[in-house]
């Protein structure tokens, strides 16, 4: 396991949440950013995922995503996403982008968390681009209180291309001069540190990913009590 520098002291103690549906989350500054959970947790989780993309998907099914969730839910960690849309250009199609504007407008109505796992619980194949608005709006039927005039109305126009159009952007930016088309997905980037690719395995064993959190924790805590 590679080493992970902590940084930032956090205030208070964090708290937990007994559901998802529980889970604060909000658009940062930079506009592109979502962010679930309690802000005063030690880690930072950053993830840059597409929706299609398939080992997106297996990080957040069979992965290290669930028990990132429960992390989140424990308020030991919180976690940040920025929503990539290359897949479209790659493979054809409009899904990755209508599922980035659907989630931008869900997470309008609060239910962003909620309805990233479903998406992710029912992504079409890669290549089917299968991710059109009726589908989207069947999925949001699963989410409690998501479906609605505003919602719906989001998903047909795209009333937040705008976003989908900045958060492609940012994932490009975050990729660097070495990356410029961006990291990849799934790439996750913990207290500021991105995991190496050699080590990306790690995203997909929950037990390895888990015990590299409660070490960032600790270390991050450690930093604290020190100043």
């Amino acid at each position: 396991m590679f080493a992970l520098a902590a940084c930032g002291q956090q205030d208070g103690l964090a708290g937990t949440y007994r559901s998802v549906e529980e889970l604060p989350e909000e658009l940062g500054r930079d506009g592109t950013t979502v962010t679930v959970g309690d802000p005063r947790a030690l880690v930072t989780v950053h993830l840059y995922e597409d929706p299609r993309c398939p080992v997106c998907e297996e990080f957040e099914i069979s992965g290290a995503g669930p028990d990132l969730r429960e992390a989140t839910l424990e308020g030991t960690a919180k976690t940040q996403y920025t929503l990539a849309s290359f897949l479209d250009d790659r493979v054809g199609g409009s899904g990755s982008k209508k599922a980035v504007n659907a989630l931008r407008a869900a997470l309008e109505e609060g239910k962003f968390a909620e309805y990233h796992e479903v998406l992710y619980a029912n992504q079409p194949e890669e290549v089917v681009d299968g991710y059109t608005d009726a589908f989207l709006l069947e999925l949001a039927g699963q989410v409690e209180g998501l479906r609605g005039p505003e919602f719906d109305d989001a998903v047909r126009t795209m009333k937040y291309r705008g976003f989908v159009t900045a958060s492609q952007k940012a994932y490009e930016m975050a990729g660097g001069p070495a990356e410029p088309e961006g990291p990849g997905t799934p790439t996750a980037v913990v207290n500021g540190t991105p995991i190496p690719a050699e080590y990306n395995g790690i995203l997909m064993d929950g037990a390895a990913f888990t015990e590299l959190l409660e070490s960032v924790g600790r270390a991050t805590l450690w930093e604290a009590d020190r100043t």
